[in-house]
């Protein structure tokens, strides 16, 4: 699908969908828990829906009742089975983890981008722990044989935080206990949602410095959950009106544990001022300006943070461009040559991306790659383009934000 967005005013209070990482690990748990648990706020982005249909296949009831999702735990896992986790990188690893725990063979694929995204963690960590492990020359599907053994473990988590929390949601279930020791670990505010999450279903994990210590014979246990409201869809819109479109958002809160919470630090670094109201946010980037920002720990935020930077005059840096190679695309590259296409100048040196901002755009019909994040952030910079962008693969905002194109619309001032 194309989608053609014409420079427009938007002005309006948009209330910001649920966090698609919040809401998988929510319902992962109360699939695993004894009796039956009520989740609140959970959002309808592909994602979620494949969760929903994994934890359904390994036995656990779903009821959907208004806003919210019934789930009766289950209290058996089949021997041998195939998890599809659509196009979910997070849903994956932590399903996968899941899987390692219970005896039998187990297959985990999924569709789209997923497919051509690197599984060598799997490959290099799982065989430590007891498992043999099959993959298509290091790609989905996985086949795993055997079930995790209790035991203390040192794990690289450099690639990605979420092997890790798939980890740490698995060995509470082992019969002993364990430790994992995590070497460079990123995204750390992402093991701390995990935890979070793992809490509020009675699971007790223990955290020294890079040391977890995870107590075994444990039991997810039932619980009323809300999911939150979604910081990773929230940075595109934050960027909207740092660049002035006279939007608020509501719904976020600013203790959560979501990573991308530090957009805000970016827009503070962008010299923005953040108003925060009774039951939103207010963002004036009047006076914003060229900014670097480390955004190793929170990668999902570099595309908001390029529309953000190509509204400030000069040289814009954010570093930690090597957490961006195993996304739905490439996405270094990705935003260098399609906001080319616009006329904006980014050059990618070792591990920081430069933005060379201030330059008035221009229109052009950009490739999203299928990528989510990319289609959203075009489409909020479309809306400071005269002449307006063609977007493909439009449709691609389903994975995490399906109305994302309506709320915009509805955000639109009309003459």
């Amino acid at each position: 699908m194309e989608k053609e967005i014409k420079g427009v005013q938007l002005s309006g209070k948009i209330n910001i969908p649920p966090s698609k990482s919040d809401g998988q690990r929510a319902v992962l748990c109360a699939g695993l828990a004894t009796g039956q648990s009520i989740i609140s706020n959970l959002g309808g982005s592909n994602d979620e829906k494949a969760m929903v249909q994994n934890i359904q296949q390994f036995g656990a009831k779903v009821e959907i009742r208004g806003n919210e999702t019934v789930i009766d735990g289950s209290i058996s896992f089949p021997n041998n089975a195939e998890f599809n986790c659509g196009e979910s990188g997070l849903g994956l690893r932590l399903m996968t983890g899941i899987c390692a725990v219970f005896e039998g063979k187990h297959t985990l694929t999924g569709e789209g981008s997923i497919l051509n995204r690197s599984q060598s963690f799997f490959i290099e960590e799982f065989p430590k722990m007891g498992l043999e492990v099959q993959t298509n020359n290091g790609f989905l599907p996985i086949m795993l044989n055997g079930d995790l053994k209790p035991g203390i473990y040192t794990v690289d988590g450099s690639q990605s935080s979420q092997y890790i929390s798939g980890l740490l949601m698995a060995l509470p279930l082992l019969k002993a206990d364990s430790e994992l020791i995590i070497h460079e670990l990123k995204s750390k505010p992402y093991i701390d949602m995990t935890l979070s999450t793992l809490a509020s279903f009675g699971i007790d994990i223990r955290v020294e410095g890079n040391r977890y210590f995870i107590p075994g014979n444990q039991f997810y246990s039932a619980t009323n959950y809300k999911v939150e409201s979604d910081w990773s869809s929230a940075s595109c819109w934050l960027a909207a009106a740092a660049l002035g479109q006279k939007i608020e958002l509501s719904g976020l809160s600013i203790s959560s544990k979501q990573a991308d919470v530090a957009m805000l630090d970016a827009l503070y670094a962008a010299n923005c001022n953040v108003e925060f109201l009774v039951d939103s946010i207010r963002v004036d980037g009047e006076k914003r300006r060229a900014f670097t920002f480390d955004a190793t720990d929170c990668p999902d935020l570099f595309p908001a943070l390029v529309v953000l930077a190509v509204g400030c005059i000069g040289k814009s840096i954010v570093k930690g461009v090597h957490r961006l190679k195993n996304k739905e695309s490439d996405r270094g590259v990705v935003l260098q040559q399609e906001f080319e296409k616009l006329g904006i100048k980014i050059e990618l040196l070792e591990d920081e991306m430069h933005i060379y901002g201030g330059t008035l755009m221009k229109s052009a019909k950009i490739n999203s790659h299928n990528d989510h994040r990319i289609a959203m952030c075009m489409g909020i910079a479309a809306t400071v383009i005269e002449a307006g962008v063609i977007i493909q693969d439009a449709e691609s905002v389903s994975k995490s934000y399906p109305t994302f194109w309506d709320d915009l619309e509805d955000l639109v001032v009309r003459d």
